[in-house]
């Protein structure tokens, strides 16, 4: 194998989450008696985790006080809704099973809530995930490398032998402060335009290609 491990990004690597955000966000955003925000604004908001996410969403004008607010009813409404569009990309499972298969471990490293990114794993990956790494307190997020270096050691790996996944510029800068080269994913939230400007290592447009690269 010319990689070990692979550390995955979760939202718009392996999952397509984004009606769901949408859903909870506008959700919070009506509660709060702000206008809905369309999908491709959520798209362009998302993956910096969840607090930056509303903060992007709200109005500039709003305090912290409304921030604070908001913010906790979109957790509240995404707990019991995470899981109500969310499906995993088309050939994830597939591509994952070949890693396992090849002897390849796989982690996941998130800015999404830790209680939610492992509900939505167990939900749609079973067993096929060796490691989940979420937003907890006292991690730093992503593109800090704490959780990617967190991830590498519960899975016991080699760093020099790990390579991460993602389809965003927080993913591409996540990776070059681990010191990983990255896999960007076309298929995902932003796209090949943003993943070449970012220089990632290897570009595919399939998850079939993964295998590939790893193995």
């Amino acid at each position: 194998m010319k990689y070990q491990a692979v550390i995955f990004d979760l939202d718009g690597t392996l999952i397509d989450t984004l009606e769901d955000l949408k859903n909870s966000v506008n959700f919070a955003l009506g509660k709060k008696g702000y206008p809905a925000r369309t999908l491709d604004e959520i798209r362009n908001f998302v993956g910096n985790g969840v607090a930056l996410l509303v903060r992007r969403a709200l109005p500039k004008e709003a305090d912290e006080e409304v921030f604070a607010e908001t913010l906790a009813i979109f957790k509240e409404h995404y707990r019991a809704h995470s899981l109500d569009f969310t499906a995993p990309y088309p050939g994830i499972k597939e591509a994952l099973a070949a890693l396992s298969e090849a002897g390849v471990k796989t982690a996941v490293v998130t800015n999404k809530m830790e209680e939610a990114a492992k509900d939505i794993i167990e939900n749609f990956f079973g067993g096929t995930i060796d490691v989940v790494i979420g937003q907890v307190d006292g991690l730093k997020q992503k593109p800090e490398p704490d959780g990617v270096f967190l991830a590498i050691e519960k899975l016991g790996a080699d760093k020099s032998r790990c390579v991460y996944a993602g389809d965003s510029e927080v993913d591409c800068a996540t990776a070059r402060n681990a010191g990983l080269p990255v896999i960007g994913c076309t298929w995902g939230f932003r796209g090949r335009d943003l993943l070449e400007r970012e220089k990632a290592d290897y570009i595919i447009d399939s998850p079939a290609g993964i295998p590939g690269i790893v193995c």
